[in-house]
């Protein structure tokens, strides 16, 4: 009996060994099937494009289209009421600034989504899927009404959404809105206004820090508007717009940006100044949360500038401001895009 026990124990740990020098085995379809798939879902939103007395908007109905980017279950409403992030775009660019599906691991919405959040990314009205024949039929303040009429849509459930099979659209419990650059003044514009929003995420963006080299750019797009065209390139050339936007990212992202970056509608360029006034009025009457974040290499934001920034907002209002080494103003899209997610997500948690 003895023997037989022991032989039994050598060979059970002869089969042990085996195990553990034979190669893991690949992912199963059963295994494959337990990661929560993303998706990207087309979904449209009807506005109205007016816009508050300091600037001018044609007063129509548009329709502002976007995605949803989450877990299948979530973006299809399946998990109940939760909160949403709204990701609000830069001059230059559109929802492929949040969502650049073409390099995965500086797609910002999907990077998001593998961790549990849901976000819309945007095209502002003037921009990729969001035409407007006129672009100086619009103006940053409409873009913030405009925004504050989609964060009403994705409280309600009320816009268009059209899924592989029939469900009902998400329907935000809180909203969160990240903008980057002007799309940040436009956030806290919104913020400021409505007061119907849980967080403010800015990036690269001070009302007062613009450096001298991002109001020469400004100024060249403006001179471009006044001679006639309704539409007008932030940032010149494509070697200047990367020194503007870029200094780790990798060249083939670069790349990317640049065959991407759009034209801006003249309103929203030439309605720029007069819109510091009011976005740092509306600072002074956020209520949310806000994460302030920017690049350490950033050319376009006087250095101090998010720390200024910092102290615009009522006292009672939970300010952090985080610099990210090394990074220029497209934080998403710098090499440091992970540190940049982290921070975020680390803020995110803390809101719940």
């Amino acid at each position: 009996m003895f023997n037989n026990l022991r032989a039994q124990m050598l060979l059970l740990g002869l089969v042990g060994g085996l195990l553990v020098a034979l190669p893991a085995a690949p992912a199963t379809a059963a295994d494959r099937a337990r990661t929560p798939r993303i998706v990207s879902q087309a979904v449209t939103f009807p506005v109205v494009n007016r816009g508050p007395g300091w600037c001018a908007a044609d007063g129509g109905t548009h329709q502002v289209r976007g995605r949803l980017v989450g877990t299948r279950a979530a973006v299809e409403g399946r998990t109940g009421a939760r909160r949403l992030n709204v990701l609000v775009h830069d001059f230059a660019a559109g929802s492929w600034f949040w969502h650049l599906r073409s390099h995965p691991a500086y797609d910002y919405a999907t990077q998001l989504a593998r961790r549990g959040e849901v976000s819309l990314v945007l095209d502002r009205l003037g921009y990729g899927a969001s035409p407007l024949a006129d672009g100086r039929a619009t103006c940053l303040g409409a873009q913030a009404e405009m925004l504050h009429q989609v964060v009403q849509r994705v409280r309600s459930g009320l816009y268009s959404f059209s899924p592989d099979r029939g469900t009902r659209p998400l329907h935000a419990a809180s909203v969160v809105l990240h903008g980057h650059s002007v799309g940040a003044a436009i956030a806290q514009l919104e913020a400021g206004t409505h007061d119907d929003v849980d967080g403010l995420v800015l990036m690269s963006w001070a009302d007062s820090g613009a450096s001298t080299r991002a109001v020469r750019a400004a100024s060249d797009q403006v001179s471009t508007c006044l001679r006639g065209a309704d539409y007008a390139t932030y940032g010149g050339d494509a070697a200047a717009y990367r020194a503007l936007m870029f200094r780790t990212a990798p060249a083939a992202v670069q790349r990317s940006a640049v065959r991407r970056r759009s034209a801006d509608p003249c309103g929203d360029a030439t309605s720029l100044a007069p819109a510091l006034l009011p976005s740092a009025l509306a600072a002074r009457k956020v209520d949310a949360p806000v994460l302030l974040l920017v690049g350490s290499a950033d050319v376009q934001v006087r250095p101090g500038a998010a720390e200024r920034q910092a102290r615009s907002y009522p006292r009672d209002v939970a300010v952090t401001t985080r610099t990210i080494p090394g990074a220029a103003s497209a934080l998403p899209l710098e090499r440091s895009a992970p540190a940049t997610r982290r921070t975020v997500l680390r803020w995110l948690r803390a809101l719940r």
